[in-house]
């Protein structure tokens, strides 16, 4: 396999580590069954607003695995200026559902596929310009995001946990159960394995969880003898797109929407793993995004970006490699071309992804954290940026309709949970800390309140690191 081996300009740096063939593909199929239920829950929701029958959605959900897994190697491997060669998976994008269902209810996704082209182009000719404003990212603006990407995710996983979106019997405890089931088991192999056997706890937790299912009556397999072995997507199955001027300018607001996420999810990737990230690659990884998304439309998919439960995933186990991410994508592919694998994968349900994705997108939040741990909130405002940034970003999560009564556009763009938090810690890092003018030490009340915590924080340290110094001498509190 010498494509996981070949020297590479990034020669050196943690995302080229490299492993043998088996557990790349190991590594590589615990990240495809981790982001699984994520990549086919858009062509269902869009296809039954576009009132699609059931043979046709299940054409745009092949067809978004077969994109999804050609996006990821782009992203992964790279081609000339394509690519942030991180280990990034990409998939049909969650923050394009809302806007394509309305374009859908309307036309049909002829419309959207043709506003889905058009929005591509824009983003994929913006995206040089767009990633010289990863200096506008700093670790104070960085681990906010993070923190809420994780935070924007756990819905998901609480939902998977109960059964999944439209399930019958949503919230028993047999789903809630069976998701509990699969989080002790990650958490037992975690703690009691290490090397390789650890770092494959998710993909072990998903298969004892759906084997557990299976003896329980909880899972069906019964479609899997219906699926076609093998099958090309076609291309413009469902005609050729059409170009409305409303329909792409809500689709181009929808992709800068995606930018925004992936450049986020980019430097987080780039933040777990512990390799440099700039502008350049910035810009690969969104020209691979637009890439991607541009052509999608052609065989039946939808706009791709990048997973942050996968980002959650590399932090967890510590598989810093993108050529395991890349054997996955490859994954991916296979799925698309082999509908009967994809059936076998899609029968896994829902609680057990849900188990296992309260591991992966608390993983993610706690990078945020931990990335938040880092910056220094002495003399500056750092700490009303975090505050005011994290309120605004988990408004989608604790109040869904919070902006339901503003204008479509500001909807889209605030609605997500992720670019909303990013805009507003970059625009308050801003004004905080690049514009200097008026800016006076200890100034602010806040500025005085974390003054006060700190000192409080760095005494109750220093006591605590007395006292176990005091310990380990043999000395015994008085009383005791």
């Amino acid at each position: 396999m010498r494509l996981f081996n070949r020297s590479s300009k990034y020669r050196g740096r943690p995302e080229d580590e490299t492993h043998s063939f088996p557990r790349l593909l190991a590594y590589g199929t615990q990240h495809i069954l981790t982001m699984y239920g994520g990549v086919i829950a858009p062509p269902l929701i869009v296809g039954g607003a576009a009132g699609l029958s059931a043979g046709d959605k299940a054409l745009l959900v092949t067809a978004g695995l077969f994109v999804s897994g050609l996006a990821t190697l782009l992203q992964t491997l790279g081609l000339g200026p394509f690519g942030s060669r991180l280990p990034l998976v990409q998939g049909v994008s969650f923050a394009s559902v809302s806007t394509m269902v309305a374009i859908a209810s309307d036309g049909g996704v002829r419309p959207v596929f043709g506003a889905i082209i058009v929005a591509g182009l824009i983003g994929l000719i913006a995206s040089s310009f767009f990633a010289q404003l990863v200096r506008l990212f700093p670790a104070v603006v960085t681990g906010t995001v993070i923190t809420v990407i994780g935070l924007s995710l756990m819905p998901t996983a609480f939902t998977w946990a109960q059964g999944g979106d439209g399930a019958k019997d949503l919230g028993s405890v047999s789903n809630i159960g069976l998701a509990a089931l699969t989080l002790v088991v990650i958490l037992v192999i975690s703690r009691l394995f290490q090397g390789a056997l650890s770092r494959l706890s998710i993909l072990i937790g998903i298969v004892i969880g759906t084997v557990v299912a299976v003896c329980t009556g909880k899972a069906d397999f019964s479609r899997v003898g219906e699926a076609k072995i093998f099958a090309l997507p076609p291309v413009l199955h469902f005609g050729s797109p059409t170009f409305g001027v409303a329909a792409i300018v809500s689709m181009t607001i929808v992709v800068f929407v995606i930018m925004t996420e992936t450049t986020a999810d980019i430097l987080a990737v780039g933040e777990i793993v512990g390799t440099t990230v700039d502008a350049k690659r910035v810009a690969g990884g969104l020209r691979a995004d637009m890439a991607a998304s541009t052509v999608a439309p052609l065989f039946g998919s939808f706009p791709a970006s990048a997973f942050a439960q996968n980002v959650g995933l590399v932090a967890l186990t510590g598989i810093k490699s993108r050529f395991a991410v890349a054997v996955g994508g490859g994954v991916l592919l296979l799925f698309g071309l082999l509908p009967v694998v994809g059936a076998v994968v899609a029968a896994i349900p829902y609680p057990v992804l849900g188990g296992a994705g309260i591991v992966l997108f608390g993983t993610v939040m706690s990078s945020g954290i931990r990335t938040l741990a880092r910056v220094r909130y002495q003399n500056n405002l750092n700490m009303l940026i975090v505050a005011v940034a994290l309120g605004i970003g988990i408004i989608p999560v604790a109040a869904p309709k919070f902006w339901q009564a503003f204008p479509s556009w500001f909807g889209v763009i605030m609605h997500s949970g992720i670019s909303a938090t990013a805009i507003v810690a970059v625009v308050l890092n801003l004004l905080f800390n690049e514009l200097r003018a008026g800016n006076k030490p200890g100034a602010s009340v806040f500025e005085a309140g974390e003054s006060s915590l700190d000192r409080f924080g760095d005494t109750l340290e220093d006591d605590l690191d007395t006292r176990e110094r005091r310990a380990r001498a043999g000395h015994r509190p008085a009383g005791t």
